[in-house]
Formats: C-alpha cells, sequence, structure tokens
C-alpha cells in the first residue's frame, strides 16, 4: 500500500489532452486597432515628399494574362525592334499600353471599326509543355 501511495506522489502530473486541445483552439489575440498607424503615417509622409519634390505618384499596377493570335504576338516584337532603331528600346507591355492610349483617342466610329476588324479567337489556356 505505501508503495502504491508513493508512486502516485512521485509521478509527474500529466496534462489533459482536453485542456492542451483547448489551449491550441482558443483563438490568439487580435493586434491592437492602432496597429497599422506607423504604416499609414509612412505612406502618407511618402506621398507628401514625391509631391514636394515634382516626382509623380506610385501608380498601382495590376497583372493580367490574356490569348492572343500568334501573329499578332510576332507584331510585338516588330514594334519592340521598331522602337529600338528609333532610339527608344521598349517592352511589350509598353507596347500593349500605348496601344490602348491610341484606341482610348479614337472616335467611337474608328474604334467599333477597329475592333470589327479583328478576326475573332477563342478565349483558352496555353498548353502546358
Amino acid at each position: 500500500m505505501t508503495t502504491s501511495a508513493a508512486r502516485k506522489t512521485s509521478a509527474p502530473a500529466r496534462k489533459s489532452p482536453v485542456r492542451r486541445a483547448a489551449r491550441k483552439a482558443a483563438p490568439k489575440a487580435a493586434p491592437a486597432a492602432g496597429a497599422d498607424a506607423p504604416k499609414q503615417r509612412a505612406a502618407a509622409t511618402d506621398k507628401t515628399q514625391r509631391a514636394q519634390a515634382g516626382k509623380p505618384e506610385k501608380l498601382k499596377l495590376v497583372r493580367d494574362s490574356f490569348t492572343i493570335p500568334k501573329f499578332e504576338y510576332g507584331v510585338l516584337q516588330v514594334l519592340k525592334t521598331r522602337a529600338s532603331h528609333l532610339g527608344r528600346p521598349t517592352k511589350k507591355s509598353e507596347i500593349v499600353r500605348a496601344g490602348v492610349k491610341a484606341l482610348e483617342a479614337l472616335t467611337d466610329a474608328d474604334f467599333l471599326a477597329c475592333l470589327s476588324s479583328l478576326p475573332a479567337t477563342k478565349p483558352a489556356r496555353a498548353a502546358k509543355t
């Protein structure tokens, strides 16, 4: 009898699996409400400094993908080469952006005529190689 009593007192207390699971499932404390305040102040200060220095504000960029016929994709390379020969090396995205600006300047009739001249394409993902 004394041996079993000695075992009970000397053995380390084990934590209940229920308590352990409850501790894991407990939600973590939410960050303070003003945690983003320094970042917002830094961004506002950066904008103010840019405006004072006469630099343009940073543009927010959007990433997208699209399908284009192979021939028209080749035209992009021809336009890149043409710009390079004119002393203005450029990227494909710049050519596409310039095209969007040119389309924006068209009248409604010219814009529709330009769209009508395009061959119809089936939207599809590129084949994986």
